[in-house]
C-alpha cells in the first residue's frame, strides 16, 4: 500500500508545522521533557569528602590510589518516534484525516528537535517494521523524516504495536523521549510498552476521528476490516448495533487511558478535527507543571 501524498502536500505540511514549532514550544522545548539523565564524564582522584559509593575499584587496583567516577547532565536529547502505517490510519475519515495528522504531529516535533540541536529518529509500522531511519540531527534530516513517513510504500496491512515497541527497546541503547502516533487499534502491547517506559520517557499520542465512536445510520452494510480483508455484515438502522459499536470502543478508549496512568506513560489524544499546534501546546505546558 502507498501513501498518496506527493511533493506538495509533504511541503504544505512543512510549512505549516514551520509556523506551529515556536507557538507549540514557547521558546521552552527542553522543559517539556524530562531530562535524559547523566553520562560518564571522566576518573578523577578521591577526594575527602567524595561519595564513597563512586569509587571505581578497577581503576584504583590498578593505580594503587583511590579514584571515582564523574558524571555530567547529557546535553543532547534524543527524540524517537513510534509511528503507525496501518490500514486504519491510512482509512480514517476528517478534513485531515488520519495519516495528515501523524504527519504533522511528527513535523512539529522533528522540526523542533532539528532547532535545538537535538538527534531525531523514527520507526515506522504496520503489522511489521516497515522502515527504521536512526537519530541524527539537522533540519534537513527532519525534513527527510516527514518525506520519509509520507512516501513509505507499506508491505503490511495490520498493526502490530507490540513488535514496534520490542523492536525500539532492543535497539534504542540511550535514553530517549520516544513518542508513539497512533489510533492505537491493537491490543496486546502492554508488556512492550511498560518495558519500554522503564527505560525512556515515553509519550502515546491517540489519534482520533468521528468514525472511532459513531457508525453511521445507514442500512445493511458490508464492512471490511482494513487490516485483514475479514467482511462484517451490519445494520446502522440498528439503535443497538450502533449503541454496541459505541460501547465497545468507549470501553477501549477508557482501557487505553487507564494502562498508560498505570505504566507512567505520557498520553494526548487529538482528534483530526481539532488544531493540532494548540492541542500540543496545552499538552506540553501541563507536562511542564510536572
Amino acid at each position: 500500500m502507498r501513501n498518496s501524498y506527493g511533493l506538495d502536500s509533504i511541503k504544505r505540511i512543512e510549512l505549516i508545522a514551520n509556523k506551529l514549532v515556536y507557538n507549540v514550544f514557547s521558546g521552552n522545548y527542553r522543559s517539556v521533557f524530562r531530562g535524559p539523565g547523566i553520562e560518564f564524564d571522566e576518573f578523577r582522584s578521591y577526594m575527602y569528602g567524595d561519595d564513597t559509593r563512586m569509587i571505581d575499584w578497577n581503576v584504583t587496583a590498578r593505580t594503587g590510589s583511590p579514584y571515582v567516577k564523574t558524571f555530567r547532565e547529557e546535553r543532547e536529547l534524543n527524540l524517537f518516534n513510534i509511528l503507525d502505517l496501518s490500514a486504519s490510519v491510512q482509512n480514517g475519515s476528517g478534513k485531515r484525516g488520519k495519516l495528515e495528522t501523524e504527519a504533522l504531529i511528527l513535523a512539529i516535533l522533528a522540526l523542533s528537535a532539528a532547532l535545538n540541536s537535538d538527534r531525531v529518529g523514527a520507526l515506522f509500522f504496520t503489522d511489521r517494521v516497515e522502515k527504521w531511519v536512526g537519530l541524527a540531527k539537522g533540519k534537513k534530516h527532519a525534513l527527510g523524516l516527514i518525506s520519509n513517513f509520507l512516501s513509505t510504500e507499506t508491505i503490511g496491512k495490520g498493526s502490530n504495536l507490540a513488535l514496534a515497541l520490542e523492536t525500539t527497546n532492543r535497539f534504542l541503547k540511550k535514553r530517549s523521549i520516544c513518542v508513539i502516533i497512533s489510533d492505537f487499534k491493537t491490543d496486546d502491547y502492554w508488556h512492550e510498552m511498560s518495558l519500554l517506559a522503564r527505560k525512556h520517557d515515553v509519550i502515546a499520542i491517540r489519534v482520533t476521528d468521528d468514525n472511532d465512536l459513531s457508525f453511521p445510520d445507514t442500512g445493511l452494510v458490508g464492512l471490511v476490516e482494513p487490516e485483514n480483508d475479514s467482511i462484517l455484515y451490519a445494520s446502522g438502522r440498528s439503535k443497538n448495533f450502533r449503541k454496541a459499536y459505541r460501547d465497545y470502543w468507549l470501553a477501549h478508549q477508557r482501557k487505553w487511558r487507564k494502562n498508560c496512568s498505570k505504566y507512567g506513560v505520557s498520553r494526548l489524544e487529538i482528534d483530526t478535527m481539532q488544531d493540532i499546534g494548540f492541542e500540543l501546546y496545552k499538552f506540553f505546558q501541563r507536562r511542564k507543571r510536572y
